[in-house]
């Protein structure tokens, strides 16, 4: 603008000012249409509609072409006469309050005429010579652009401007492992450092901290301009000049051009960082396997060392099949399959406790050492899932709960309790709602899911989750009442987490209803045991606790001798 017509000085705003900025932002408006925009008076008419639904925000860059009057047609300035955009920072004071406030509300090439009343134009003192005190202004601007600028770390230490919006909508996470291009400069221009096609895990950074924070708000192929305090640089200490890379003096400003090329995606499967999956090529739609659903994979294993151990699905050979959740693969394959799309391509790094474990295994082109971490290069060719209940008719749910059901007793008998435990558990699921079952159906369902909970309750209790064997117990016993099994393992479930009353109440119920039950009697003979100990163990609390008093009572009561 004119240097007669300087704008308010720009500079940080205080309370007083952003308490009177929060406004409500209009309905959309059509083209002629004028609208208040908050309390304060500010008017908006649209002349031009924008592009797209993107507006700018708070201290954002943004270019505009305007022409202000007074209310009475008389031109006080304007850009479009210059030949010139005018450029300001938004919502940072550099401008009337009216400009901030409204600009805020528009799209790009969008144009609108907006009337500011003096409050937040130049107020009592106007601007003279061209601008009368208390003067209700006009300004007809249109948003060419904008640069949006974020403060990332929302404590002014990285301030981030786009250059180049990115694709989609997806931004790194910590253990992915991003490829980026980066020019690294003084606030004076010199240049510290460049390079092109730098790889690294985001968690674990590169060059200075400002990096790792910045690529995590980025999209791919986005591009940006970072200002970097010291404290996401390289502090008081600064850094050493060293090979291509300049020197940074202490407590200084960087300025980081910031390109990220693209990632790739790293998954911890399991959550316990023993089974990670880096994603080479992403594959299509959304569907994954389910348990139980048949896959072809093309998979090269590997040792640390490189030595190639199994490889399927490669010259000329057909895929590798294999059911999912079936122990047909090692464990940490098969829970990687079931988080693949079609298509996909991923590495695997697979510990041994989900590989072969600690014995050597002989595999078809080399021998698994014991404990040995492989790594799995995997493609999912295809796959075809298991039947969902949803998809079932009544007789195919009943048939699939049995089948699950079988299959968790073969894994229960070979010690397998948490495998058996998930059998049972999705045997459940398929006839947990049977309200579209017939009279003979329904019977079958009722003993398939009190014997699914109840086997699963011993599963519960050889994992020593006892909390949740004493839930499914109930769950049976809500439809069984005299449940001798279900009053039994609860009884234990109860007996490992001290609630001994609660035990013998089941135990007693159990009994009267089975009294030469075996099982049941013995357990009883246990619990009584358990309940001896427990007094005596009270029993000397307590006598310890009174003693202690009785030795204080004495001493208070004891009679004083002069010496």
């Amino acid at each position: 603008m004119e240097d007669d017509f300087d704008f308010p000085e720009a500079g940080a705003m205080n309370d007083e000012m952003m308490d009177e900025m929060p406004y409500d932002a209009p309905a959309t408006l059509k083209v002629g249409e004028e609208k208040e925009i908050g309390s304060q008076g500010l008017k908006k008419k649209l002349l031009k509609e924008g592009e797209g639904w993107d507006t700018p925000d708070n201290g954002d860059e943004v270019e505009v072409h305007y022409t202000g009057t007074l209310l009475d047609g008389t031109q006080f300035d304007s850009s479009r006469d210059r030949g010139t955009p005018f450029k300001f920072t938004l919502g940072q004071g550099q401008v009337i309050k009216g400009w901030d406030q409204g600009i805020k509300t528009m799209k790009k090439g969008e144009n609108a005429l907006f009337t500011i009343p003096a409050e937040l134009a130049y107020g009592e003192s106007g601007s003279p010579p061209t601008i009368p005190p208390n003067a209700t202004l006009q300004f007809d601007v249109q948003l060419l652009s904008w640069l949006s600028v974020k403060d990332i770390c929302k404590d002014g230490g990285i301030f981030k401007k786009i250059l180049n919006k990115g694709e989609k909508w997806e931004n790194p996470k910590d253990l992915d492992e991003v490829l980026v291009n980066y020019e690294v400069r003084l606030e004076d221009g010199t240049l510290i450092a460049k390079s092109d096609g730098v790889e690294f895990t985001v968690q674990d950074g590169h060059f200075c901290p400002a990096l790792s924070k910045a690529v995590k708000t980025m999209k791919k192929g986005e591009k940006v301009i970072l200002i970097v305090k010291p404290q996401y640089g390289f502090g008081e200490k600064g850094k050493q000049a060293s090979g291509n890379e300049g020197g940074v003096p202490a407590n200084a400003t960087l300025q980081i051009t910031l390109e990220l090329v693209s990632w790739k995606t790293v998954t911890d499967v399991t959550k316990d960082r023993k089974v990670m999956k880096k994603i080479l090529t992403e594959g299509e739609g959304y569907e994954r396997p389910n348990e139980g659903a048949a896959v072809q994979v093309k998979l090269i294993g590997k040792l640390q060392d490189g030595t190639i151990f199994t490889k399927k699905g490669y010259d000329g050979t057909e895929a590798f099949e294999f059911r999912t959740d079936e122990e047909q693969v090692i464990d940490g394959l098969d829970r990687a399959v079931v988080t693949m799309k079609k298509g996909e391509v991923a590495v695997l790094t697979i510990a041994q406790e989900y590989a072969f474990g600690s014995t050597e295994s002989k595999q078809e082109l080399a021998v698994v050492p014991p404990n040995s971490t492989v790594i799995y290069e995997i493609e999912l060719v295809s796959f075809v899932k298991e039947k969902e209940s949803w998809d079932m008719d009544t007789q195919e749910k009943i048939e699939a709960a049995s089948k699950k059901k079988e299959e968790g007793n073969s894994l229960f008998k070979a010690g397998k309790y948490s495998k058996a435990s998930k059998r049972y558990e999705k045997a459940a699921k398929y006839i947990e709602y049977d309200s579209s079952f017939g009279d003979e159906e329904k019977k079958q369902a009722k003993a398939l899911k009190v014997s699914c909970n109840l086997n699963n309750a011993a599963c519960k209790l050889k994992l020593k989750d006892y909390k949740q064997a004493e839930k499914l117990c109930t769950k049976v016993l809500e439809i069984e009442s005299k449940n001798v099994k279900a009053l039994y393992r609860r009884a234990q479930a109860y007996i490992h987490v001290a609630d001994l009353d609660l035990a013998e109440l089941d135990i007693k119920k159990a009994l009267e209803i089975d009294p030469d039950n075996r099982d049941v009697k013995l357990e009883y003979k246990l619990l009584k045991e358990k309940m001896k100990e427990y007094n005596k163990k009270d029993a000397k609390f307590y006598g310890n606790m009174f003693a202690k008093l009785s030795a204080l009572d004495s001493k208070k009561t004891a009679p004083k001798h002069d010496l």
